[in-house]
């Protein structure tokens, strides 16, 4: 898709820098604006259209919210966001979810394709008029400047998630400096790296693993095509986020984390607080909390949870699996606020790990169910043979895979560590020159590397382009 691209990589990225940093401070923000309407119309030029009315539209509901409040219409403010919640909802069903539940009853599909970043956009738009009613951001004035902050491009497509609150001082005034586009640099090609040398290659064998029969029916082959999955994702989309927050640094912006070391979790709780922060943050601030939160008591408390994750589980999808995933994830947070984290609390950290991830990767074996590699009944089989239910232990060829993808395993797994961060901090600490030397030297050979994988591999998908 986009980053598969070598004439965006080569050709639109140096371009939009060199008309950025020319450009004088006023007009900025229009480059970007222009810039990411490109950037948006190279995945799909016809809903451009859709993206500026989101824009415009939640940004007039937000003025029209402002200006009710400094009235004293309270009510009429409150009916307002649910307007905008509704229209920006009703946005996402038409061209997420309304061919699928057509299908599903047996009506011809009416053929809509999804635009890319869709559910991204939205959220942001959504927040900030969300914002504007709880008086915690002035509502913005320049239609241009809001949908600037609506289309940017670094994290449009697949975000994190940005609150209007977190860059509305950056879109108003912000810093440049060498230091910042060196950091913005390294950052993106780190990502980028994550996302070619690591994600990719991950994914191969997934599908492999997945969808091929040299390895099916043997509990090493199925864990170990999950485990793959696992990785798969995590750099496909940590990677991508990386690369966004090191395109805003560039232009000034900083971008909150969206990933903390996930897996090395000590339970499904703090795994949600490291994986994919942003709409974890938002679903909380904007669904769970207004519902009541655990302010209303134990059981009100479990209802709000298992709202809160049906809307998490269909935000990524119309597929059944998409359901179930987040029906999985709601039991176990729920009995982890039951009981399991005082339980938990007493056992050793290596064993919590293990039980986080044993529960993580079935969660990503129900993810992965989205009719792509596996259907449902395929994920029913495959989770089977995960547990040793009527298949080996291993065959020839399920040993082979192993042994073959161990030191591609062993880099991946130190990488989702804070290791290499750690070694990278306490080089800097100690010899400042040699670390800015040995990043520069990594970023420089990363992006080499990266330069020749895409030019050769035609396998480069980006999963949370879907989303």
């Amino acid at each position: 898709m986009l980053f598969s691209s070598l004439e965006f990589l080569y050709l639109f990225l140096p371009l939009t820098l060199v008309a950025y940093f020319i450009c004088p401070n006023g007009g900025k923000n229009h480059v970007l604006l222009v810039a990411s309407l490109v950037f948006y119309g190279i995945a799909d030029p016809k809903y451009i259209p859709l993206m500026l009315a989101v824009s415009l539209g939640d940004y007039a509901l937000g003025l029209l919210i402002a200006a009710k409040l400094k009235g004293g219409k309270e009510k009429s403010a409150r009916l307002l966001v649910g307007v905008t919640a509704a229209l920006n909802v009703l946005v996402l069903f038409l061209f997420k979810y309304l061919d699928p539940l057509l299908s599903f009853f047996k009506i011809s599909p009416l053929g809509l394709t999804l635009p890319p970043g869709i559910s991204f956009y939205t959220f942001q738009a959504m927040s900030y008029v969300f914002d504007v009613y709880r008086r915690e951001t002035e509502a913005q004035r320049d239609p241009l400047t809001f949908a600037t902050y609506v289309s940017l491009f670094p994290q449009l497509v697949a975000g994190p998630i940005v609150r209007y609150s977190e860059v509305a001082h950056s879109l108003k005034k912000r810093a440049h400096s060498l230091s910042l586009c060196a950091d913005g640099i390294r950052l993106f090609a780190v990502g980028l790296a994550k996302k070619i040398l690591l994600a990719n290659g991950a994914g191969e064998v997934w599908q492999t693993l997945a969808t091929g029969s040299r390895v099916d029916g043997t509990v090493i082959g199925a864990w170990l095509g999950i485990i793959f999955f696992a990785f798969q994702i995590y750099y496909d989309f940590s990677g991508y986020s990386d690369m966004a927050k090191g395109l805003g640094r560039i232009f000034g912006f900083e971008f909150p984390d969206n990933f903390r070391y996930p897996y090395i979790s000590k339970s499904i709780t703090e795994f949600w607080r490291r994986w994919h922060i942003t709409l974890s943050m938002w679903f909380r601030e904007y669904v769970y909390i207004p519902l009541g939160g655990n302010r209303r008591g134990k059981g009100r408390m479990y209802v709000n949870l298992l709202i809160t994750w049906l809307l998490t589980g269909a935000w990524h999808g119309a597929g059944l699996n998409f359901i179930l995933w987040g029906l999985y994830f709601f039991s176990l947070l729920a009995l982890e606020k039951a009981f399991l984290l005082k339980a938990l609390s007493r056992l050793p950290k290596t064993v919590c790990r293990l039980y986080a991830l044993f529960f993580i990767l079935l969660g990503w074996l129900i993810f992965a169910c989205d009719g792509e590699a596996l259907e449902i009944a395929d994920g029913v089989r495959y989770m089977g043979q995960m547990l040793g239910i009527g298949c080996p232990l291993a065959n020839n060829d399920s040993l082979f895979e192993l042994w073959r993808n161990l030191p591609y395993l062993f880099i991946m797994a130190i990488g989702a560590t804070p290791l290499p961060s750690r070694f990278m901090r306490r080089l800097q600490s100690e010899r400042p020159v040699g670390a800015r030397i040995a990043a520069c030297t990594l970023g420089v050979f990363s992006l080499v590397i990266c330069t020749c994988y895409l030019a050769d591999s035609g396998y480069n998908p980006f999963l949370y382009f879907r989303f």
